[in-house]
């Protein structure tokens, strides 16, 4: 079963929220569950859309987390079971077959912290895969965050789950994943069933229309003038040491006023460009910005520069879940740039301007069509498409000259996709915002992009234009685009 709209049935049937009235049966058998261990108990799984890891831990211990092996000892064979030691070989060999049967290839002993995301939601699959008492597994936004070889790859991963015996619940926005894999599909709109489309009839184009309630379009509006050459951010032998995503060796110039696209494969390097000229990771090399040199490694001097970050993780990185939307649109530039407080001689006592922190929260709500209550509530409760419109009005809150956007439709439904993509272009045509967008979904890349440059372990492999032929931008992810010249 496939639904293409996520929200609140996936949780309540995990028993994550209970605010509704339901009939689950699994297997012939009606079940009620009071909280998640309860479902897990009963056999169902669940790969969330925000990571359940615990970054401070190995890879292998989050796989094994609450169903660890232990052996005894003497002290256990007196006081009890609680008392027995871990038994870490057994812990790691059960990982790796985990880690090898959703074709992951990296150790099992290192720590979850600043791996690439694409590597943290195998690491998530593999540990629903380990559990042996494993029905029903639901995966919430799977492949959000993965490029399409990897997602091709997860998809046979499901195709083998089903094989065996085992019910997937599959919810998705990428709606040609729903359709190369789907027995059936459940489209919801605002929490309610809206169709049941056939998989061997329905198209892509039907289905986005009962989401959305309209016919939708993907690719956001072009620009009405031509970006200069004037380079607004040279980059001359980067390198930079995000994990799973290293830099090697990135030279490039991003021209004033355009919007550059950087794509290529998981692992090679694309999403450490902007993580490492903004300070999240340790950095090398020579980047000028504003014809003056500029420092890297220091996050903070690139906020008063002009430079501002929408990340790909917006949870971890980009947003204070437990905050107010107001607070986490507004913070950036009340650290960076003293923004909504009070005027006062002596800056020590200078106090938070509510006031103007609240109107300036509704003004980006009414701009960006943020669905909230209002200012106060919480970022947490948010929709992933609304968190990811409260990145970008944190994000111009700043008034940046450049911004960088890495993944920004991960995880987000047709209509938030269209209306981010809009948002992003109407920002850089309307007030000549410079644009570096880093994205997996090589398509969105090529309908707002003037160029694309494709990054191949960890230097770039070719700068394209986005009407270039698809068998160009295939070379390019490969390493082979001398192939294509």
């Amino acid at each position: 079963m496939t639904s293409s709209a996520a929200g609140a049935p996936a949780l309540e049937l995990k028993g994550i929220v209970k605010e509704y009235e339901q009939n689950r049966v699994l297997k012939g058998v009606s079940l009620s569950f009071q909280s998640p261990a309860e479902a897990m108990e009963a056999g169902i799984g669940m790969v969330h859309q925000e990571f359940m890891l615990l970054p401070g831990f190995r890879v292998a211990e989050n796989i094994k987390l609450n169903r660890e092996p232990t052996l005894p000892n003497p002290a256990s064979r007196v006081l009890g079971k609680k008392l027995e030691s871990l038994d870490v070989a057994r812990m790691r060999a059960d990982a790796r077959r985990a880690l090898d049967a959703v074709g992951l290839g990296i150790d099992e002993w290192i720590r979850v912290a600043g791996l690439p995301v694409g590597h943290m939601q195998f690491i998530e699959i593999a540990r629903e895969v380990d559990k042996e008492r494993l029905k029903l597994l639901i995966f919430d936004e799977p492949t959000a965050v993965l490029t399409e070889s990897d997602a091709e790859k997860l998809l046979d991963i499901m195709r083998g789950l089903a094989s065996k015996g085992h019910a997937i619940l599959f919810i998705t926005h990428r709606l040609d994943e729903v359709l190369a894999v789907a027995n059936r599909i459940t489209v919801l709109r605002d929490g309610e069933v809206v169709g049941t489309p056939d998989p061997k009839t329905t198209t892509v184009a039907r289905i986005a229309e009962l989401m959305v309630g309209r016919p939708a379009a993907i690719a956001a509006q072009r620009r009405f003038f031509a970006p200069t050459t004037e380079p607004a951010l040279g980059i001359e032998h980067l390198r930079e040491d995000m994990p799973g995503e290293r830099v090697e060796d990135i030279s490039l110039a991003v021209r004033r006023g355009e919007i550059l696209g950087i794509g290529g494969l998981a692992g090679h390097g694309k999403l450490g460009i902007a993580n490492g000229i903004m300070g999240l990771y340790p950095a090398w090399g020579r980047v000028v910005f504003g014809e003056k040199l500029f420092p890297l490694n220091e996050p903070r001097e690139a906020l008063e520069r002009g430079l501002a970050f929408v990340s790909e993780d917006r949870r971890g990185v980009g947003l204070l879940p437990e905050e107010s939307v107001e607070l986490n649109i507004a913070l950036s530039a009340l650290e960076a740039q003293g923004r909504f407080l009070h005027p006062s001689p002596i800056p020590a006592l200078q106090v938070l301007n509510h006031g103007a922190m609240h109107r300036h929260a509704l003004e980006m709500i009414r701009a960006l069509d943020i669905r909230t209550t209002g200012p106060s509530q919480q970022v947490r409760r948010l929709s992933g498409g609304n968190q990811q419109k409260v990145c970008v009005a944190r994000a111009m809150t700043l008034r940046p000259k450049l911004l960088f956007v890495s993944e920004p439709t991960r995880g987000i439904d047709v209509g938030a996709k269209e209306r981010v993509l809009e948002i992003l272009t109407a920002l850089n045509r309307e007030q000549e915002v410079t644009l570096v967008v880093t994205s997996s979904e090589l398509a969105e890349l090529r309908a707002i992009c003037d160029r694309v440059a494709i990054v191949y372990r960890g230097k770039v492999e070719a700068i394209l234009p986005p009407d270039a032929p698809d068998a160009a931008f295939g070379l390019a992810m490969a390493g082979e685009s001398a192939r294509a010249a």
